[in-house]
């Protein structure tokens, strides 16, 4: 069973049509991978395969160079946003954890609840005057 996502991780693209898709020539792809900004998969021949997820990568390393950054820049801007994702994911699983943390407990507590026309009555005793 596939997860979603997972067809986007797929290495399917040969250098030369992932070059063309980014707009780049094949040679800058080397020169990323060889700057470790990019890490393509590798067929058993060496070949190296690119997904969607590379091709993603590789238009936002365009961007960021196209905005003045040196290949340094570019991989501190990475690095940082790969930490920023990992640490968005880490915060969402601790959320759904505490959520499900708090329903528990209020379950365990519903047990413990009076509803309102259950509950004691205090009663007071009238004064008669006679």
């Amino acid at each position: 069973m596939s997860m979603p996502g997972d067809d986007r991780r797929r290495a399917v693209y040969v250098i030369s049509v992932a070059a063309e898709l980014v707009g780049v020539h094949p040679q800058t792809l080397r020169n990323y991978e060889r700057s470790g900004l990019l890490d393509p998969s590798r067929t058993a021949g060496g070949s190296r395969r690119f997904s969607d997820v590379d091709l993603d990568r590789l238009r936002r390393i365009q961007s960021l160079i196209t905005e003045g950054l040196n290949l340094e820049g570019v991989r501190r801007v990475l690095r940082l946003e790969d930490e920023v994702a990992a640490l968005q994911r880490e915060l969402v699983a601790q959320e759904i954890r505490h959520r499900s943390e708090i329903e528990d407990e209020r379950r365990s507590h519903r047990r413990e609840i009076v509803p309102l026309n259950q509950s004691p009555v205090l009663y007071r005793a009238q004064r008669r005057t006679w």
